[in-house]
């Protein structure tokens, strides 16, 4: 897709700016269209310079966050390339536990931090844990659920909880890569500046003449 590869070019220099002018729905369900101003920043103007603008249909839309104006960077990412898509892209597992840790403050800690290194910013452990019972008064019970997360998360809450004493299993729900005609399930990423969106696949077409 020229298209794509000329919009992630215009980016690409340390001058080089985008904004994201506006999103709207598309013209079949679960389409957003993204209206991208690509422009570099003129030093003697003390201002930006336009060059390109792009009209991006995102399909198949599974999740988004959007936030208009300028952003500095645009990239793609495919199957399991971004943290973002572990819940899109991987199996969920439930993560079981037995035993009582001997200091269970410093086993929530660790199980916050392990979360952090797997997501990043991007998600938040409190929609993946066991939220039945306070976090403390759950570890201290002796068995459980700790929660139900993607496998990249689950087997990593795994080395927590054993490296604490604690026997972890993990049970893993079923997951299908395609859909009974052979179409990959898997999502794909486009991230915008601090927008995103996950979604089956996109298409970057410029819009008007183009610019230097």
């Amino acid at each position: 897709m020229p298209h794509t590869q000329q919009l992630m070019d215009d980016l690409r220099g340390d001058g080089d700016y985008g904004i994201l002018l506006a999103a709207q729905m598309g013209g079949v369900p679960n389409e957003l269209q993204l209206i991208i101003q690509t422009a570099r920043y003129d030093e003697a103007a003390q201002g930006l310079r336009e060059r390109r603008a792009y009209i991006v249909r995102v399909l198949g839309v599974r999740e988004h966050r959007i936030s208009l104006g300028v952003f500095g960077s645009l990239f793609f990412a495919r199957q399991q390339e971004h943290p973002l898509l572990y819940h899109h892209n991987t199996p969920l597992a439930a993560v079981r536990f037995e035993g009582r840790p001997k200091d269970v403050n410093e086993l929530v800690l660790d199980i916050h931090q392990a979360y952090v290194l797997t997501f990043g910013p991007w998600r938040e452990l409190a929609a993946d844990i066991n939220r039945a019972q306070p976090l403390v008064n759950l570890l201290a019970s002796g068995e459980g659920v700790l929660g139900v997360m993607p496998r990249p998360a689950a087997e990593r809450m795994a080395k927590v909880l054993a490296h604490h004493g604690l026997a972890a299993h993990l049970d893993e729900q079923p997951f299908e890569t395609e859909d009974e005609h052979g179409r990959s399930r898997l999502m794909t990423l486009l991230g915008v500046g601090d927008s995103y969106f996950v979604a089956i696949d996109y298409s970057v077409q410029q819009m008007g003449k183009t610019g230097t």
